[in-house]
């Protein structure tokens, strides 16, 4: 027990140092953001009709449904502590009680995603044939225990930080969002229950006992802060009036918030394996590729389902519009934005929709959606053919369907 202790330490330790490590230089802070909707689901689905299908059908292949994976963690006498305090939220709009709903039941149902696709791809890749070490007679259902604590570790970090996003800014509080003290009881509660995730979580990656990963893991979760902070620092008014990004530079921010993680963690279960190095960057560029693919699905869902006379709202950081603006310009931007007001200085939706769909920003994004799909498909079908590997393409083809 102390010796995992130690190693806990050691592991928290590094991945401090990679989460504050200095900013690297060579992203440009230019995504631009507008309202955000934080949504419940921990890899929210990308709306087809058949994706709790795809969902089900490849549980079954790896064992047991992955929406149990954290349930340990999440049923253990230290979180059951924090649990208590977090009931006293009931009755309050601090955003932690519908994080805390989503754990136990997502009507989309799908939470757990990105475990699951570590699951199937350490399945798909079975043991490696050049280790010298045999591992073979330790896989449960053709994987190995070490994968699967990856994958419950990977779930648990995305977690922790769907928590943490969940601090209320009490500068920009109004009185229709309830008292501060609620507020600053909420924030204290987001801040405790995502830093016990993020502890357990690094426990459970020092006791994995292989470098290599805890190098992967932290580089990810240091991706994770750097995204976080760009959609920060972008959020504010001022940067969202000026700002202008490319494809290219929204591509790179949405791998670190939304891609990271999982690519990461797919190569991670490869080295787990001891696969080489090819079969890592196959599994890293699926990962990738997925992450982008259905970010970009998401974000097209309220502008291809929307229906004519239908309210509809979005993110001003969604693809469609990030990819409007970038090729619209500035000073026609607001001049759309100008027209879309209505007499009470809101703004109508329904109209700048109209005003997005007329220029190719939505083609761009689609566009860019089934290439991210696409190149998923070709990474996955480097492995051998199993019925895991048919799992993982037909999510990588799900995330292309609208």
């Amino acid at each position: 027990m102390a010796l995992d202790t130690c190693k806990a330490v050691k592991t928290c330790c590094y991945i401090r140092e990679k989460m504050f490590a200095p900013v690297r230089t060579q992203l440009p802070c230019t995504v631009w953001s507008g309202p955000v909707w934080r949504t419940l689901s921990l890899f929210s689905s990308p709306g087809p009709s058949n994706w709790s299908k795809v969902v089900s059908d490849a549980e079954k292949i790896v064992g047991y449904p992955t929406s149990f994976m954290s349930l340990r963690c999440l049923l253990s006498d230290e979180f059951s502590n924090v649990a208590m305090h977090v009931k006293k939220l009931v009755g309050t709009q601090h955003p932690l009680l519908n994080t805390a709903r989503g754990f136990v039941y997502d009507s989309r149902n799908n939470l757990q995603m990105r475990g699951l696709v570590v699951l199937l791809l350490s399945k798909a890749a079975g043991p490696s044939h050049t280790s010298s070490n045999p591992l073979a007679q330790d896989m449960v259902s053709g994987i190995y225990p070490s994968q699967r604590n990856l994958a419950e570790i990977t779930e648990l970090i995305q977690t922790a930080f769907l928590v943490h996003r969940g601090v209320v800014n009490l500068k920009e509080l109004t009185a229709s969002d309830g008292l501060q003290k609620d507020m600053e009881f909420g924030n204290k509660m987001a801040v405790l229950s995502g830093d016990f995730l993020l502890a357990n979580a690094c426990t459970g990656l020092a006791q994995l006992n292989n470098t290599e990963v805890v190098e992967l893991i932290s580089s990810a979760i240091g991706d994770l802060v750097q995204g976080i902070y760009y959609e920060n620092f972008n959020n504010t008014e001022e940067n969202n009036l000026t700002t202008q990004v490319d494809t290219t530079a929204w591509e790179e921010q949405t791998f670190l918030t939304h891609g990271a993680l999982l690519a990461k963690s797919c190569q991670a279960a490869m080295e787990l394996a001891q696969h080489d190095k090819k079969s890592q960057r196959l599994a890293f560029k699926y990962g990738k590729h997925l992450s982008l693919g259905h970010k970009l699905n998401s974000d097209l869902q309220p502008f291809v389902k929307s229906n004519f006379g239908e309210q509809v709202s979005f993110s001003f950081s969604a693809a469609p519009v990030v990819f409007h603006r970038h090729i619209v310009g500035p000073e026609r931007w607001q001049q759309e934005l100008q027209q879309a007001k209505t007499m009470r200085n809101q703004l109508d939706y329904s109209k700048l929709l109209a005003a997005i769909k007329s220029e190719k920003g939505l083609s761009s994004a689609v566009n860019l959606c089934c290439y991210h799909g696409n190149r998923a498909l070709e990474a996955i079908r480097a492995f051998p053919s199993s019925e895991a590997r048919s799992a993982l393409e037909n999510i990588a083809s799900a995330v292309t369907k609208f």
